[in-house]
């Protein structure tokens, strides 16, 4: 970005409102430039047309990429946060065609619109903090009293820079309005990309607000945007006031006890060291001693009790999210009556984990109740936890969690109730199969894919499932699929992405041979299951039970020797015909680039909504399969985990370290860490 750092500072001058106007777009050559049919080009058109017609985000951050090096693409829009959705997608639409008539053949260009950022490259931006290009725009008229304006604008940016900063990993954003001499309003607003960490943004934002009297000082109004963060005041509402939160009470510290000592005592030539004397210096040296000590106890456990008090806060952080969903708490009586005391005929199933119950609560709401088979080696306090991380956990593809039961031995989750059971009990039903279109079974695998996506990259957590299968799947009313079954999910810290574990725990079939053979797991995990769920969706057979013909041939085998042969068609399922044939066939090819044996070659869940919502995105070559194995190959990956186990832990038998299931039931843990 040579061109766009030789340009500090560009001024726009505006009357009235200043920054309403679309921004000149800065394009930068550094990176080369492209024809107008080459595949970059097609590359960055299907990425922006993507963006901009993407439903699913209402969060206004969009991160996407598009293509393979060296044609490869990868674009940012951040909307401004408290604008609506609509409004969202129709600036990064707008904002879209402006790069593209003003910077025809660059390959890296970005502007900032009144409500919307854009900025897109053929180099990684995502998750880099760039102060560069720094651009401002103000309002040309002064104000009356510059010191009296700056005295309250000051300390308004930095608790707008600080609460911004603070923000989560879908929004850092923060406004607030406060009174100004002369009768005048302060808007401001402080935002940055949520890719940012938290220091990341705060410096960013800092970066600017040094800038302001450089360039700005005594302006009714001023703009301030570089492409990972922006600030903005006026002396005019310019934004939602409904997204303004009330400030914070400033806290005032309690004054700390000044201990008053006496003078020091004049010190003559000479010393009479009477009787007299020594009665009254003693005393008050004594007194004064005591004093200092004193003040200085008091003082030590002022500051240990401060520090004790801090730790305490920290420690009961979690004790604190527990108290605010209480609410989700049910006692064992009210789901006693709404399962009508457990009874089999309310019994929608049995699993790894215990049984599930059909319930309805007294206000009528109909709920799936789960009832552990017995309790797990977690406390309480523990167990909470977990539900207070599951029920942050709100996406329209994943099943609510509503509740929870904890009483005695008895731990229950209550989920809402999915009328139509799950997806399993649809594509491998001879007669139910029916009712599952292809129109439907594709709706069915983008809802999971974008389930998927939220639980690895847009939550507050960074989850992997661990036992994406069919019967995982539940279905609403309308056929719409939720992520259920979060027994076997392993939570990751944001930066982590891989972990091992001692035991394997899922649905063989549907498990990587990395998972299998070495206890190694990450988001390529629950990939590669997805790829396997694809390929039985399409073909209406389970992985573990697929025959072809006479001799055992695996699903992913079959797939992968008709795809070779260009005859994938016959892996579609018979009743489906007259479905788009274009689109089974992307989706078979998708489902072979998920199963592939190389963690690296699988593509990410973001890349894998890409394929499946662009026709014109290229989709590359699969590799052979992992798993080109029928049935009875199972037992062998089994022994070969057993011996791999006893080789690395000689003190542990190798019957305890497997624990995968060889048919749809999965052996679960509530919530494992």
């Amino acid at each position: 970005m040579c061109c766009l750092r030789l340009i500090f500072f560009f001024f726009s001058f505006f009357l009235v409102h200043p920054a309403t106007r679309t921004v000149a777009q800065p394009c930068s050559n550094e990176n080369g430039n492209y024809t107008s049919n080459s595949t970059y080009r097609a590359n960055l058109n299907t990425l922006l047309a993507s963006m901009s017609s993407n439903t699913e985000i209402d969060y206004g951050f969009f991160n996407f990429s598009a293509g393979e090096t060296p044609d490869k693409v990868n674009a940012i829009a951040l909307c401004r946060g408290d604008i609506s959705p609509e409004d969202c997608r129709s600036c990064v639409n707008q904002s879209s065609h402006d790069l593209l008539q003003k910077c025809p053949n660059q390959k890296e260009a970005i502007t900032w619109p009144d409500k919307c950022t854009l900025r897109y490259s053929n180099r990684s931006i995502f998750s880099v903090m760039e102060e560069n290009p720094m651009y401002a725009f103000f309002n040309t008229a002064n104000v009356s009293d510059v010191d009296g304006f700056n005295e309250v604008l000051r300390p308004l940016l930095d608790r707008l820079i600080s609460r911004a900063a603070s923000g989560n990993s879908t929004r850092k954003f923060a406004v607030e309005s406060v009174e100004a001499p002369d009768f005048q309003t302060i808007h401001a607003l402080a935002e940055c990309t949520p890719d940012l960490d938290r220091l990341e943004c705060n410096n960013c934002l800092d970066a600017l607000k040094v800038y302001i009297p450089k360039c700005c000082d005594g302006k009714q109004g001023g703009r301030y945007v570089t492409p990972s963060c922006g600030l903005r005041y006026e002396i005019y509402h310019f934004y939602d006031p409904a997204a303004e939160a009330p400030p914070p009470s400033p806290a005032v510290p309690p004054a700390s006890p000044q201990p008053v000592l006496p003078p020091p005592p004049t010190q003559g030539k000479k010393s009479n060291k009477s009787p007299s004397a020594i009665v009254i210096v003693v005393p008050t040296v004594v007194s004064v001693v005591l004093i200092i000590c004193i003040c200085i106890y008091i003082y030590i456990c002022f500051f240990y009790s401060r520090v004790r008090k801090e730790g305490e806060k920290v420690e009961s952080e979690a004790v604190d999210e527990i108290s605010s969903v209480e609410s989700l708490q049910f006692d064992f009586g009210t789901i006693k009556l709404a399962t009508d005391n457990f009874s089999n005929e309310n019994k929608l199933g049995q699993g790894g984990f215990g049984a599930v119950y059909k319930g309805r609560l007294p206000n009528g709401k109909e709920i799936a109740v789960k009832r552990l088979l017995k309790p797990s080696g977690q406390g309480n306090l523990e167990f909470k936890n977990e539900i207070v991380l599951v029920a942050r956990l709100q996406h329209r593809n994943l099943v609510r969690l509503i509740g929870f039961c904890l009483e005695g031995s008895e731990r229950i989750l209550i989920y809402e109730f999915m009328l139509n059971g799950s997806l399993d009990k649809f594509i491998f039903d001879p007669i139910k199969r029916a009712l599952l279109d292809w129109e439907r079974r594709y709706k069915i695998i983008g809802g999971v894919a974008r389930g998927l996506l939220y639980l690895h990259e847009d939550s507050q957590l960074r989850i992997i499932h661990r036992d994406l299968k069919p019967s995982n799947i539940l279905l609403d009313a309308n056929m719409n699929p939720k992520i259920s079954d979060f027994g076997t999910a392993k939570l990751f810290v944001l930066d982590q992405t891989q972990d091992s574990t001692k035991q394997i725990i899922g649905t063989y079939g549907y498990m990587p041979p990395e998972y299998v053979v070495h206890g190694c797991f990450s988001v390529k995990s629950d990939v590669f299951s997805f790829g396997v769920l694809v390929l039985e969706i399409v073909s209406g057979t389970k992985v573990n039970s697929f025959r072809k013909g006479e001799s055992e041939e695996g699903l992913l085998s079959y797939a992968w020797k008709n795809w070779r042969q260009g005859t994938s068609l016959n892996l579609v399922d018979p009743i489906l015909r007259g479905g788009s044939t274009t689109e089974m066939l992307r989706c078979i090819h998708i489902g072979l680039l998920c199963v592939e044996e190389n963690i690296d070659d699988r593509p990410t869940m973001a890349s894998v909504l890409l394929m499946l919502n662009s026709n014109s995105v290229t989709l590359s070559v699969p590799k052979k399969p992992a798993f080109l194995m029928g049935r009875s190959s199972i037992s062998n990956m089994s022994s070969q985990r057993e011996r791999n186990t006893r080789a690395i832990r000689p003190d542990q038998s190798g019957s305890s370290s497997v624990e995968a299931s060889v048919n749809e039931t999965s052996m679960t843990e509530l919530f494992p860490r």
